[in-house]
């Protein structure tokens, strides 16, 4: 019997401005809420390793002992720090991609098995498009900012709507990550084969943990 690897744990992206003067305090708030929820959930955190909501929502995993992973633009802590002015704290992890901006959203967005959107500009839209192109599930936190409001226009006048079937909202972060999670789950491949030295072994899992047996 072993437990089960981090890699299982639910992976969910924090999408947001950087930059949140047009948010305003609000949505600060409710960025950490929302990572103290992924955490309390048993998710792992994915975030651009910026500023502020990605940021907040970091610091918000870390206050209950969760995991914080960041997908920086940059291709080296140097450049992250120098050029792109970005933090350090609250990661436990971070991949430099050397992607810049646009690159690295689609490898944060694909790297994760949902998106949550707080307040945002372009390149929290941006976010949202890939996702909702791959099809993953996608949790919009409404609020008195203007981004949950913009996204319901886009899927409407893109005449996309039925193209993904996964996209929830909600201004509670905590019901929010519960959404998401629950729509995570429907397609989360718990039994699987695994290979190993060309033997064969069936690994059966619980949800906790894992039995191998050959």
């Amino acid at each position: 019997m072993q437990s089960r690897h981090q890699h299982f744990k639910i992976k969910i992206s924090v999408s947001g401005a950087a930059e949140t003067s047009a948010c305003g305090e609000e949505s600060l708030i409710k960025a950490a809420e929302l990572g103290r929820e992924i955490g309390r959930q048993g998710a792992m955190l994915i975030s651009g390793a910026t500023t502020g909501i990605p940021f907040w929502a970091a610091k918000g995993i870390k206050e209950v002992g969760g995991v914080s992973v960041g997908l920086s633009p940059a291709a080296s802590e140097e450049e992250h720090v120098d050029r792109y002015k970005l933090p350090l704290d609250y990661m436990d992890l971070i991949v430099y991609t050397g992607a810049g901006y646009s690159g690295r959203d689609i490898l944060m967005t694909r790297s994760s098995d949902a998106v949550l959107i707080g307040c945002g500009r372009i390149g929290t839209i941006h976010e949202f498009t890939v996702a909702f192109e791959d099809n993953k599930p996608v949790g919009i936190l409404q609020g008195p900012w203007s981004t949950d409001e913009v996204i319901q226009i886009i899927i409407e006048k893109s005449n996309r709507a039925k193209d993904n079937q996964k996209i929830v909202y909600d201004s509670n972060p905590k019901i929010l990550v519960e959404k998401i999670i629950e729509l995570v789950k429907k397609d989360k491949r718990e039994y699987y084969k695994v290979y190993d030295n060309g033997d064969k072994f069936d690994v059966d899992c619980d949800g906790v943990t894992c039995k191998t047996a050959l």
